[in-house]
């Protein structure tokens, strides 16, 4: 129930849906229904369940899809120097582990102030998980906002600076 609560959130964040009450403020400033894309331009990255890359570009393409303002492929391919290797290659034919790569360094492109983070370790082999959540840990120390929902307990404690968990809806 609480993971429906965080596509929930993100979707409103993001403006795929609106809120049924309230509002969504991104430091004081509103963003309730403003567009995905003006939400993006305020500084919201979403790195989205499922990783959903676009198989038939290759990886560079699919980080310049999401590229706004400040040149951040150095970066990406500083914290993954496996997307630098495959950066002809198309998203489709990456493992699950590379895709997600793939996804935090496409929400990283637009240079976001808060990064949404849904699940980045489902589906990945224990050895990914550790590189993802030390990717997490880096960006972290750079000083990058991050919201996190994550089901694997550990990876979430072990990165979080405040853990609020929902059980049956509830905090």
């Amino acid at each position: 129930f609480g993971y429906q609560r965080f596509e929930i959130l993100a979707a409103t964040v993001n403006a795929v849906l609106p809120p049924r009450q309230g509002e969504v403020r991104l430091f004081g400033e509103r963003i309730s229904r403003k567009s995905p894309e003006a939400i993006a331009r305020k500084g919201v990255g979403l790195v989205p369940q499922g990783r959903r890359v676009f198989p038939t570009l290759t990886v560079k393409e699919n980080l310049l899809v999401a590229a706004r303002g400040k040149d951040q492929l150095g970066h990406v391919f500083d914290l993954f120097p496996r997307l630098k290797e495959r950066t002809e290659q198309h998203a489709g034919s990456l493992s699950g582990g590379e895709q997600q790569m793939l996804a935090i360094g496409r929400a990283l492109m637009g240079n976001p102030s808060v990064l949404l983070m849904d699940e980045p370790s489902e589906g990945l082999a224990p050895l990914i998980v550790t590189e993802v959540g030390r990717t997490i840990a880096r960006l972290k120390a750079e000083g990058q906002s991050i919201v996190l929902v994550e089901q694997n307990v550990k990876l979430a404690f072990d990165l979080a600076d405040e853990v609020a968990i929902l059980n049956t809806g509830r905090i």
